[in-house]
């Protein structure tokens, strides 16, 4: 469900595939090709939540902001399963693990890798291509090829998922 928030309507391209139980509202942009999996809750009604392309957020996530806070995801960022973002920045490549926690002024470094079940705490920043993992997350070590190479057929299967879904909503 798409909600407008006073003057805020979330404007999604039309690329985009968004689940139907999803729920968006506010200020929030959604680029190219992103995917908004099912039950995924997007809030833009306290600062603005920028999404970019070819980004996936992945079944039961939950992003939201503080005030002047912007939450931003770059483009071709994995969002894994049940993640919780408020109000930090994901950067190009990153994939954030299942079941993580990243919150206020936390910066995930671009092609960043956090483990699944982590705790990114507030203003906590994860250097490019590296694996951080734990409650609270500490850098574990520079990714390898193999990782980037996993990394990056995630995001590929979820573009083709997503737009295999959002030709069926056409239908």
């Amino acid at each position: 469900m798409i909600y407008p928030y006073k003057e805020y309507t979330p404007k999604i391209h039309p690329t985009a595939f968004v689940a139907d139980n999803a729920t968006i509202t506010g200020d929030v942009v959604i680029g190219e090709q992103s995917s908004i999996w099912f039950s995924v809750v997007i809030r833009g009604d306290v600062a603005p939540t920028r999404i970019g392309n070819r980004v996936n957020i992945q079944d039961l996530s939950c992003l939201h902001q503080s005030p002047n806070r912007t939450l931003c995801i770059e483009d071709d960022a994995t969002i894994g399963h049940q993640v919780t973002l408020h109000s930090a920045v994901i950067r190009k490549n990153a994939l954030i693990g299942m079941g993580s926690i990243i919150l206020d002024g936390a910066e995930i470094g671009e092609g960043a890798f956090i483990g699944a079940g982590s705790l990114v705490p507030p203003g906590k920043i994860i250097p490019p291509g590296h694996l951080a993992f734990g409650r609270p997350a500490k850098v574990i070590r520079p990714l390898t090829d193999e990782d980037r190479k996993d990394m990056q057929r995630i995001r590929s299967e979820y573009v083709t998922k997503g737009q295999y879904y959002k030709s069926l909503q056409q239908m």
